[in-house]
């Protein structure tokens, strides 16, 4: 996985099921604008709010309409209902599965690691390690990474802290393994390539696809400064969509570039309309930016 991921909304329908036609219309949408590889049931597809048949069928709808990669959300709580939503995620087509940090009884390194590593073991696809401190509340430590490296099922990891020199340990240590580090925070995107990321998934490439591909081949260019100035012009839509009203938010904005993905799974709710016209003057000034 290198390039730029966009993290999938799921679509759902006014009964409150998961819409698969919305669903294969939005990956056509994305592939267009020059998103590299998608992640289907991540934490903006509000995969904890979906059921295991659920996240299942949305990797394989994913799957069937595109060839390019695909890195499916697949971590529970606990060991067992992760590996089998790993295999179940192969079976549908994923490449690789993008494992989130257990956090819900709390944890330390070295528990985490015999976790991963043994997930490694039995998985038949690549593992990508997922630290979300947002959620999570415990970020996977650069030296825990480093020991994970080495394992030859372990692919890569997402790292949505923000944190540039979370980032720069990361690429520092994991240098010698074949090894992917990726950014899950697109205010600092561009600057996460300065430091050596080999792309990013990003929240905000739900809303602006066009401009988060457009920002890593800039840069690829050998443009740096370029795909900076670029980046900063999305910092205020990624505050404002994702930081602030997180997947209602990412929804309203996709519905106000004219792709209707429906309402978010309760409990969470839409936006209001004070919200709804925030996103708008944002999601627009980004892009005449």
């Amino acid at each position: 996985m290198h390039g730029t991921g966009v993290p999938l909304v799921t679509p759902i329908a006014d009964d409150g099921r998961v819409d698969h036609e919305r669903l294969e219309a939005l990956v056509d949408w994305f592939a267009s604008a020059g998103i590299d590889f998608f992640v289907p049931c991540g934490s903006t597809g509000e995969a904890p709010l979906l059921t295991a048949d659920e996240r299942t069928q949305v990797v394989e709808t994913v799957a069937d309409a595109t060839e390019k990669p695909v890195l499916a959300g697949t971590g529970h709580e606990g060991y067992e209902p992760t590996l089998e939503a790993t295999e179940g995620a192969a079976a549908a087509g994923a490449d690789a599965a993008l494992v989130v940090t257990p956090s819900y009884y709390g944890s330390d390194d070295a528990a985490l690691g015999r976790y991963y590593h043994n997930l490694a073991d039995k998985s038949p696809i690549p593992i990508y390690l997922y630290s979300v401190p947002k959620f999570t509340d415990y970020p996977l430590s650069p030296r825990l990474v480093e020991s994970l490296a080495t394992h030859e099922n372990v692919a890569g990891i997402k790292d949505s802290s923000g944190s540039i020199e979370s980032i720069q340990r990361l690429v520092r240590f994991t240098a010698d393994a074949d090894f992917s580090v990726l950014v899950g925070h697109g205010s600092v995107y561009a600057h996460a390539l300065d430091a050596g990321a080999d792309g990013g998934v990003l929240a905000v490439a739900n809303a602006v696809p066009d401009l988060a591909s457009e920002v890593f081949e800039i840069h690829q260019s050998g443009d740096a400064a370029a795909a900076r100035d670029l980046n900063a012009a999305i910092v205020e839509l990624n505050r404002t969509v994702t930081a602030r009203y997180g997947v209602p938010g990412i929804k309203a904005a996709l519905a106000h570039r004219g792709l209707e993905v429906g309402p978010p799974r309760r409990p969470l709710e839409p936006v209001g309309e004070d919200a709804a016209a925030e996103i708008t003057a944002v999601l627009e000034a980004a892009l005449e930016a």
